[in-house]
């Protein structure tokens, strides 16, 4: 058996396919660890989306920003934008049955592995693990966040859209603490010596702004011993960030790069081109 985290789809179902070839994946006996962003802006987000509900049980999921956006869209909270390619997916027949299951998934995913290195506790969220934050207090949240999703759905969706406040320090109200929380887990790239993010900037481990670094750049203020800490969401960073603690997947695939599945046992990582016809 190996686990496989692959780096964030986006409906590129043709190279998502032949990774799993190319990986040999069974899933009797596989398991991936998807990343989120499962669908949008690829050119087939309704087959992506299909195939892994279907081996929905030999995958461990956790939620990406392009994914709720599919289900705010799809519950009539927020309108598509001109980038987004879901009309397929949201004219299907089993919509309902898609975005009642993407509602259950959780925003972070934590699991001991044996591996060459050892036993290793991998810890996987969309966008990362802000540098502030313990493991445990992630999980909560994740709990917290989920449970707003499933059971409170419009008041969550209404409420976490948006750059401001910043960070925790200054979230005070229950609206503004699921959105600086989301925006932690979906959509944090760059941040600063207080937790704040910078939500504008998309550019690589090479792009300088005053004040602000790559999250996983500063010292932690808990130390998670034996642990690695799996992401997507940064395309620019095209799947390095100098540690190996922190495993970047997201390899820019809809962005004309590559798809890529790095075994955890291992540390191998495999990877497949952007098809040129799509």
């Amino acid at each position: 058996m190996s686990n496989y985290a692959i780096g964030d789809i986006q409906g590129c179902y043709g190279e998502f396919i032949e990774l799993l070839q190319k990986i040999e994946f069974d899933p009797e006996e596989d398991k991936l660890w998807l990343v989120g962003d499962l669908v949008n802006r690829g050119p087939n987000s309704l087959e992506t989306l299909d195939y892994i509900f279907n081996i929905k049980e030999s995958c461990n999921v956790v939620l990406g920003n392009h994914d709720l956006h599919l289900i705010s869209v799809s519950k009539k909270l927020r309108s598509t934008q001109e980038s987004d390619t879901l009309d397929d997916l949201l004219k299907n027949k089993n919509l309902t049955k898609y975005i009642n299951w993407l509602k259950s998934l959780p925003f972070v995913h934590q699991e001991i592995i044996n591996t060459v290195r050892g036993k290793i506790n991998f810890f996987m969220s969309h966008a990362g693990l802000p540098p502030h934050w313990s493991l445990k207090k992630a999980s909560l949240i994740s709990e917290e966040l989920s449970l707003n999703l499933k059971e409170n759905t419009e008041f969550y969706l209404s409420n976490i859209y948006g750059n401001l406040p910043s960070g925790d320090n200054e979230a005070i109200s229950e609206e503004d603490k699921l959105k600086v929380n989301t925006n932690y887990l979906t959509r944090m790239r760059f941040c600063n010596d207080k937790a704040e993010l910078n939500l504008q900037e998309k550019g690589g481990l090479d792009t300088k702004i005053k004040g602000f670094k790559p999250w996983f750049c500063y010292k932690r203020k808990f130390e998670e011993k034996n642990t690695q800490i799996i992401f997507g969401h940064w395309a620019s960073l095209r799947g390095e960030t100098g540690n190996q603690k922190f495993i970047a997947t997201d390899t820019g695939c809809v962005w004309g790069y590559e798809l890529t599945a790095i075994e955890l046992e291992t540390g191998k990582r495999f990877t497949v081109r952007k098809k040129e016809n799509e």
